[in-house]
């Protein structure tokens, strides 16, 4: 949608207006000049240094509030942090909680030392690139006597700060969540024994490398009902997703021969594939699809409470089973083993899936074509 193609030579693209920032300090290795959501696209040079001035400042405040979750840890001032109210230091736990600890008096010297320091000390110069400011020097040090003059080192240093920032914002909402969800910073999460989120870590699709991924919580209640609901979803939508994959690919490499609709002239190689498609089936055939559809999911695949969800009883493996189609006994796994794998395989693919349908579904939508040249490399 951003350079009008789907899979062309960036090089071709000369009047992108993404060209005017590609050369900007940012603009790295694997991912190179990345504005998916388009904001540069009006090609407004201050609104981009807006936006890399705010960058680095939160960069800058994530890789300190990473350090602050992490080095409490294993090193507290000694001594008292509020000797009139008897608080000490080692008092102070990590994360979240010590916000309940601080004191209004130091809440109060943080927010003054905070604003002092921006509104006198790190003052935006319109004249000097995002975030350097005159009176800071390397790593950001009040009036600092260690200066870069080199200006390929500069340049290197730069790129690692916003390199590291970028890194540290995920970093540090990854830790907030951890210790939302677990309530503690960095607790070994084997010790979590009366975490509700446990309910659920040995069930299938809890897979590597991100384990038990839940984010948002919505398993915290410990619901094994709605747990259920969610996975007959998320499989549902995942076996949808692959087949519509497949048929996104597909069509392509080959068509039925003959008619889809001979009163109305309509070939199956004069049809579209993807989102075009939808203005040339007539009503009839989307009738048959919701008819065969509601058929399917209403009589042969109805849930059964005491069976797993997803699982329907008289069919097999890739679904397939005796009904009005086919008439055969389905494929089964015996091997406890074997059946576990192959069903945490699906899960894997499904979600795979449904993230590849979207990027297809959009790569359709902003560029109009799903050809070849979608799948394959240029020549």
């Amino acid at each position: 949608g951003l350079t009008v193609s789907a899979w062309v030579d960036w090089a071709l693209y000369t009047d992108s207006p993404l060209r005017a920032f590609e050369n900007e300090l940012g603009v790295q290795a694997p991912v190179g000049f990345w504005d998916p959501l388009g904001f540069t696209k009006g090609d407004d040079a201050a609104s981009f240094r807006r936006r890399r001035y705010v960058e680095l400042k939160h960069g800058r405040v994530a890789m300190f509030a990473c350090l602050g979750y992490i080095v409490p840890e294993y090193y507290r001032w000694p001594g008292d942090l509020s000797p009139s109210l008897g608080l000490k230091f080692s008092d102070v736990p990590t994360g979240f909680a010590a916000f309940s600890k601080v004191p209004l008096s130091g809440w109060a010297q943080m927010v003054a030392f905070a604003g002092t320091v921006e509104l006198f000390q790190y003052v935006d110069d319109p004249k000097r690139p995002p975030g350097d400011f005159e009176n800071a020097g390397f790593l950001g040090i009040p009036n600092g006597f260690v200066k870069i003059n080199d200006p390929e080192v500069k340049q290197k240093k730069l790129a690692a700060e916003l390199a590291n920032g970028r890194l540290a914002m995920m970093a540090i909402i990854g830790m907030f969540f951890q210790n939302g969800l677990t309530g503690e910073a960095w607790g070994d999460w084997s010790l979590y024994t009366d975490s509700p989120l446990r309910a659920f870590e040995g069930e299938l699709g809890v897979q590597a490398p991100v384990g038990f991924w839940d984010p948002l919580g919505l398993s915290a209640d410990g619901d094994v009902d709605t747990f259920k609901r969610r996975r007959a979803a998320e499989l549902k939508h995942g076996r949808i997703c692959m087949l519509a994959c497949i048929g996104y690919i597909v069509p392509e490499y080959f068509r039925w021969p003959g008619y889809l609709s001979p009163e109305k002239g309509i070939k199956f190689a004069d049809m579209p594939h993807g989102i075009a498609a939808i203005s040339k089936v007539p009503l009839e055939g989307w009738v048959q699809i919701v008819l065969f559809l509601g058929h399917y999911e209403g009589y042969f695949w109805r849930q059964d409470p005491k069976r797993a969800p997803g699982d329907y009883e008289g069919y097999g493996f890739l679904g397939a089973g005796k009904n009005f189609i086919f008439n055969f006994h389905p494929i089964e796994f015996k091997d406890p083993e074997v059946r576990k794998t192959k069903l945490a395989a699906e899960i894997a693919n499904g979600r795979l899936a449904m993230v590849a349908l979207m990027a297809m579904l959009f790569q359709n939508g902003t560029v109009g074509t799903t050809g070849p040249a979608m799948w394959l490399p240029a020549a």
